[in-house]
C-alpha cells in the first residue's frame, strides 16, 4: 500500500529516508563432478595380478635353480629339469597305454590308486562319522573310547599292512585296510570335538521341546558339527593319499606307488621325479577341492 504525504507552503519537508533493501542470499549452485572415465572404472589392477602371481612364480624359479645345482653337483645321476620335462611330455603323450598287468600308463595308476583311497576312505567315513558322534554325546562312551583311540592314534599306518595281508590274504585289501585305519582317526576325533563344543543352551531347549534323539542329532547336532567333521575328511583325505604311495610299493599291483617302486628297480629316475610331481599335484587338488567344500559349509560370526 503506499501512503500519500500532504504539506503546505513554506514548510519545510523532510526528505525521505533511504530504504534499505535486503541483501540477496546467494544460491549454492552443485556443480556435478566430471564422470569417471571409462577407462578409469574398467582400469585393471595390475597390482594385485603382480603380488599374486610373482611369488609363486619366484618360489618355482628357486626349486627349477635349486634342482640344475644339485643335477650339477651329482654329475648328472639326477637328471636336470629340462631332461625331466622332455620325458615328461613324452609320458603325458599316452598316458592311459596298456602292454600288460603290470606294464600300464601313469593315468591308469593314478586312478587304481584313487580308487582305493576312495574305497578305504568311504569305509572310514561310513564307521568313523558315527562313532565320533556317539562318543561326542555320551560321556560314557567318551570315557570308554578315549584311551583306546590315544593308544592306537600315533601307531603309523603301514604298521597296519601285515595284520592286513595276514587277514584278507590280498595286497589290494590289504592296501584298503590301511587307508581305512590311517582315515578313521580325524573324523572320529573332530567330530567328537564338534559333538562336545555344541553349545549347552541349545541341547538344554532340545531337553525342555523333549525332542528325540533323532531330532537332536539332524536338526541341532549335525548343523553345528558339520565344520569339524569336514575338517576331518580333509585331514583323512590328505593323509591316506599320503599312505597309499608307500601301502602300494610294499604290496606291488598296479598304482602310482607301485609306478614310483618300479621305475626305481629300471633305474629310470627321471620317471620316479615325474611320479613325485604328479603324487603333488593330485594331493593338492584334493585338498582345494575338499576345503572349498567345508568353506561353502562353514559359517562365520558376523561382527557388529
Amino acid at each position: 500500500m503506499v501512503s500519500a504525504v500532504f504539506h503546505s507552503p513554506g514548510v519545510a519537508v523532510p526528505a525521505p529516508a533511504a530504504v534499505s533493501m535486503p541483501t540477496p542470499v546467494p544460491v549454492p549452485v552443485s556443480v556435478p563432478f566430471p564422470a569417471p572415465s571409462a577407462a578409469a572404472s574398467t582400469r585393471f589392477d595390475w597390482n594385485g595380478l603382480l603380488m599374486s602371481v610373482l611369488p609363486p612364480v619366484l618360489g618355482l624359479a628357486l626349486l627349477v635353480m635349486i634342482w640344475f645345482a644339485v643335477s650339477s653337483a651329482t654329475g648328472g645321476s639326477i637328471p636336470t629339469p629340462l631332461d625331466t620335462a622332455k620325458q615328461a611330455v613324452t609320458i603325458f603323450s599316452d598316458p592311459f597305454y596298456r602292454k600288460g598287468p603290470n606294464d600300464q600308463g601313469v593315468g591308469w595308476n593314478v586312478l587304481m590308486s584313487l580308487q582305493r583311497v576312495a574305497l578305504g576312505f568311504g569305509l572310514a567315513a561310513f564307521v568313523g562319522i558315527p562313532a565320533g558322534f556317539l562318543i561326542g554325546r555320551f560321556d560314557f562312551l567318551s570315557r570308554m573310547f578315549n584311551p583306546l583311540i590315544s593308544l592306537l592314534r600315533p601307531v603309523s599306518p603301514l604298521a597296519w599292512l601285515p595284520i592286513g595281508l595276514l587277514v584278507f590274504k590280498g595286497a589290494n585289501p590289504a592296501a584298503i585296510w590301511t587307508i581305512f585305519i590311517c582315515s578313521i582317526w580325524p573324523m572320529i576325533i573332530n567330530t567328537a570335538v564338534g559333538v562336545q563344543r555344541v553349545p549347552q543352551d541349545y541341547m538344554n531347549v532340545a531337553r525342555v521341546l523333549n525332542l528325540s534323539e533323532w531330532k537332536i542329532v539332524t536338526k541341532i547336532l549335525f548343523p553345528s558339527v558339520l565344520p569339524y567333521m569336514l575338517t576331518g575328511v580333509r585331514l583323512a583325505v590328505g593323509t591316506a593319499w599320503l599312505v597309499i604311495v608307500a601301502a602300494e610299493m610294499l604290496t606291488g599291483g598296479v598304482g602310482i606307488g607301485f609306478w614310483v617302486w618300479d621305475e626305481w628297480n629300471n633305474l629310470n629316475v627321471k620317471n620316479i621325479i615325474i611320479a613325485i610331481f604328479v603324487i603333488g599335484i593330485v594331493g593338492l587338488i584334493l585338498e582345494y577341492l575338499l576345503i572349498k567344500v567345508a568353506t561353502a559349509f562353514t559359517f562365520e560370526e558376523v561382527k557388529s
